[in-house]
């Protein structure tokens, strides 16, 4: 008890300088922490009480993970440095004591007892991919399903239910692992020979479809594959019922478009999926015009349920040319949607082998990954955006894209030296030349990454990059060290967006089945408090908002999650533990929007 009394002083002391310093968002003044009676001070609105505290408002880790001096943390592990926390409005008003929280307590205060639950920072996923997850959750789902014949039976499951011509839509078989071989339309024809069937990848690089639907797409053996795409075909030379990369867009361009509502329902369906995960916000990577036109509409009539950070789709060159003039927007206290950035690609996924490299894949000595197509990149209105504020967010995945990624965006730098100030992210940065690891922290250049997809590619991955080149891949202790900025994020739906996987991915390195035994390549592992902060502090910094989230402190925005499991004790002691943890409650601008018993 005496420790705990200790951790929560300086608690306190925080509060009050936070209070006394205004840290809140331009134009708007924090409530302040009020000496006055109780009976004179304006009362909160939300108190939680009886929680495992974690403010995250202590100092960064060391590059070695060590936590700060002054962090919560001792011999005995990590302590809460506060249980209770009340908020007024959006904003929080206190953060301390249980006995103290008392004199916020109002008439029509709610106080809510967590039993011991962890209260932390509001989670956020830093790289979305919004609509595709409201279509999963719709669709067929593949996710896990190791054999075609599997897969199949799955869409034939769902064409007994569904009236003959009507599209059947799936999501999930991995093209990742079944690169070598990859499914065909044959069987998938044979078993569902009266619906169009469109099967969308795991990782969004590939998909799969039936006869019917090449019909309705009129692929034949005669139709090109665009740029930076490829369409499989079988030894008679016609389609065999792949497309990959960039040929995705010939099958999905027969699907018919669906009314604005219908578009507005499966997006929704998405934010409150994350919802009820615990996230309080969402970095949307890539939103085209149509994208942007739902969350605008959702934003308008007040139903988005999170924060929506949006990053422009670079291949939407109308869109990003509508925004140019606009710059880069200012996240708000009240604003729900926010556009910060634009989204390019300069490779495509290393399963695929459409990652681009320096040296050829081990596992395909004649390849060296797939050129960006310039629908996709245009340098001169990227770089225009840069100038004009905006933040640039490059996929690159393989060694030679990251490479040029950060050519790029130093490029622009030295010719505009205002667009430092953009905080700029690679998205992925999964395989890394030696040369090119300091170059992050130099640049300022964010490394946004998943943690999951170490632990989900660690099967092949050594197989595509040999074991020299692996040693420099998912490499965040390497980054950290160079003094890179980091920021967690898990790439959905093409992997599971459960934070209590991507945090165990992060700390163990290791599967769902506690293996490989130690992790794979452990010497990359991050710390509890490095794997939280990437959902959490890293999070805010990159989206510009660390002075006003990201920790819990007087002032601050009231964007709060709370969980069943202590991830910094857990992930310390007992990582495996995080995998059954559970979100008891999200709250955003000071809204319950998921809560649980």
């Amino acid at each position: 008890m005496s420790h705990n009394r200790r951790s929560l002083a300086p608690v306190a002391n925080l509060v009050l300088l936070l209070a006394a310093s205004g840290a809140c968002s331009p134009g708007r003044t924090a409530p302040p922490a009020d000496p006055s009676p109780a009976s004179a001070r304006p009362h909160a609105d939300l108190i939680l009480t009886n929680a495992r505290v974690y403010t995250l408002a202590w100092g960064e880790p060391a590059a070695d993970g060590a936590p700060a001096a002054n962090a919560p943390h001792g011999p005995a592990g990590w302590t809460p440095d506060a249980q209770a926390v009340a908020i007024r409005g959006s904003r929080i008003v206190f953060v301390g004591a249980n006995d103290a929280a008392v004199a916020w307590r109002g008439p029509a205060s709610r106080v809510v007892d967590l039993h011991g639950a962890t209260l932390l920072p509001g989670l956020v996923d830093s790289h979305v991919h919004i609509l595709e997850l409201g279509r999963m959750l719709e669709r067929v789902n593949l996710v896990g399903v190791t054999t075609e014949a599997e897969a199949v039976e799955k869409v034939a499951a769902r064409a007994a239910v569904t009236p003959k011509g009507a599209w059947i839509l799936g999501y999930g078989w991995d093209e990742g692992a079944w690169a070598n071989h990859y499914p065909t339309l044959k069987l998938l024809s044979e078993r569902v020979p009266d619906h169009p069937v469109y099967l969308r990848g795991l990782h969004s690089y590939a998909v799969w479809g039936n006869r019917l639907a090449f019909e309705r797409a009129n692929i034949t053996p005669a139709t090109r594959a665009p740029a930076g795409g490829e369409i499989k075909h079988d030894a008679s030379g016609a389609p065999s019922g792949v497309l990959v990369n960039a040929a995705v867009k010939l099958l999905e361009s027969a699907i018919p478009t669906p009314t604005a509502a219908e578009f507005d329902a499966v997006v929704l369906k998405g934010l409150q999926a994350m919802a009820e995960a615990g996230y309080v916000a969402v970095q949307e990577a890539g939103a085209d015009t149509e994208l942007m036109a739902a969350f605008e509409r959702l934003a308008a009539t007040g139903r988005l349920p999170i924060r929506v950070y949006v990053m422009l789709s670079g291949r939407d060159h109308a869109l990003l040319e509508r925004w140019l003039p606009r710059g880069r927007e200012t996240p708000g206290e009240q604003r729900m949607l926010t556009t910060l950035g634009v989204k390019v690609f300069f490779d495509g996924a290393l399963g695929s082998r459409g990652a681009r490299l320096l040296a050829p894949y081990v596992d395909r000595p004649g390849e060296r990954g797939v050129p960006t197509p310039e629908a996709a990149f245009d340098p001169k209105l990227t770089a225009a955006m840069m100038k004009a504020g905006f933040q640039v967010d490059i996929h690159a995945i393989g060694d030679a894209a990251n490479r040029e990624a950060l050519d790029f965006i130093e490029g622009v730098m030295k010719d505009a030296p205002s667009a430092r100030t953009g905080r700029h992210r690679i998205e992925h940065a999964q395989v890394l030349d030696a040369d090119d690891v300091p170059r992050f922290a130099r640049s300022g250049v964010i490394a946004s990454m998943q943690p999951s997809h170490a632990v989900e590619d660690m099967a092949w991955a050594e197989d595509r990059l040999g074991a020299e080149r692996v040693k420099l891949a998912y490499a965040w202790r390497t980054l950290r060290r160079a003094g890179a900025r980091l920021v967690f994020s898990s790439d959905l739906p093409g992997t599971d967006y459960n934070v209590f996987y991507g945090l165990h991915s992060a700390i163990a390195r290791q599967d769902r089945a506690g293996k490989p035994e130690g992790g794979w390549r452990a010497d990359q592992r991050m710390t509890p408090e490095e794997a939280l902060r990437g959902y959490t502090t890293w999070a805010a910094y990159a989206a510009f908002v660390e002075q006003h989230t990201g920790a819990l402190a007087v002032g601050r925005w009231a964007d709060l999650t709370a969980m069943d499991i202590d991830p910094l004790s857990a992930g310390e002691q007992a990582p495996a533990q995080l995998l059954a943890g559970k979100i008891r409650m999200t709250i955003v601008a000071g809204r319950v929007v998921k809560s649980s018993p």
